[in-house]
């Protein structure tokens, strides 16, 4: 079966990225990766310590122990104030992780020529490369594949059945035991808002699911330049894997930008990635969606009289094709889909969507 992603987001091209340029003495950046209105992050220090970046223990929480309700509040707790969270405990192989760690360094040290198999393509997004809309768009320091690995027959023929057998054998391995933790973190969360279990299973079982590999070069002068624009995911959840334990994600909270050491119920926290000086940094990111036949929006058993619905309900595939036909802007997109409501003279209000 065909896939209905092709050609949907509009005249588009692609580069390769910035590894070719930055394995060469660089002493003056291209402009179009300079980014001048990013704000700093916050800087760590004995009189003003980073916020604590909270920590969720898998085995607590899906254990019969009575410290499980306590474990579940604290994940409701955190998901609502951070919306983003560390896992220990959930049970993906370390021998798998480390063999993805070679693998993907090995792919991304491929030949230019070799990685241009896996290009993207005229008007889609999937693949190998930097999407480029505009001549005068802001590029990020970074090299990345995205691809879509699930429903398996909306994957492109070029991409994953193309790639070595070892790689795509310990990618297939890898998505099997990251898309249990999924299953089992999005089962957890719907049950800390009391929505109900086969809500869940029937919105993501079998979901749109997909895999961002991203390799960040080092960069002479960091503080100029951005991994990973900053941005709030269009997904259900987004489990992200820190590859070579090269510190770069940040996550905006309170304003500030911190570097990591549900209608409405949970937060979608605006994250970016920053750059490092002298070591290269590679992280894969795996997004779990709803099924794209699936009508995405506030919960039903979630809504009442006294918890409204914030948000308006479209088709998932409409949702997505909508989020990948503009460059990343914060939470704009996100926002697009809140309800406003409006005051009129006699004090009735009026739920209008925001355009």
């Amino acid at each position: 079966m065909a896939s209905k992603l092709t050609n949907v987001f509009g005249s588009t091209r692609s580069v390769l990225g910035v590894m070719d340029m930055a394995n060469k003495p660089l002493k003056v950046i291209p402009e179009n990766y300079i980014r001048p209105e990013m704000e700093p992050s916050i800087q760590s220090d004995i009189g003003n310590p980073l916020p604590a970046i909270p920590i969720v223990d898998l085995k607590s929480l899906v254990s019969d122990g009575q410290f499980k309700r306590t474990e579940l509040e604290k994940l409701y707790s955190t998901c609502k104030d951070w919306g983003f969270f560390q896992v220990i405990n959930h049970g993906v192989s370390p021998q798998l992780l480390e063999k993805l760690k070679l693998e993907v360094e090995k792919f991304f040290q491929l030949p230019t020529e070799e990685k241009m198999k896996y290009e993207i393509k005229p008007g889609d997004v999937q693949g190998y490369g930097t999407v480029i809309r505009s001549e005068d768009q802001k590029l990020d320091w970074g090299d990345r594949c995205y691809m879509v690995i699930n429903p398996v027959h909306r994957r492109k023929p070029y991409l994953l059945p193309k790639f070595p057998p070892s790689f795509r054998d310990t990618l297939e391995s890898y998505f099997s035991e990251v898309r249990k933790l999924a299953m089992t973190l999005l089962g957890l969360l719907g049950k800390a808002i009391n929505m109900d279990l086969k809500e869940v299973e029937d919105i993501f079982d079998d979901g749109m699911q997909s895999i961002r590999m991203t390799y960040y070069p080092p960069c002479p002068k960091p503080e100029h330049v951005i991994g990973l624009t900053p941005h709030s995911d269009a997904t259900g959840i987004t489990i992200v894997h820190q590859v070579n334990g090269v510190e770069g994600l940040e996550i905006k909270k309170d304003g500030a930008w911190i570097p990591i050491l549900s209608n409405g119920a949970y937060t979608s926290i605006e994250h970016r990635a920053a750059v490092n000086k002298e070591r290269e940094r590679i992280s894969v990111a795996m997004f779990f969606n709803p099924k794209f036949e699936a009508e995405i929006g506030p919960v039903k058993s979630l809504l009442s009289p006294e918890t409204p619905p914030l948000f308006k309900r479209m088709l998932m595939e409409d949702y997505f094709k909508d989020f990948f036909s503009s460059n990343l802007n914060g939470k704009a997109h996100l926002e697009k889909m809140r309800i406003q409501c409006v005051e009129r003279d006699r004090g009735e209000k009026v739920e209008t969507q925001i355009q």
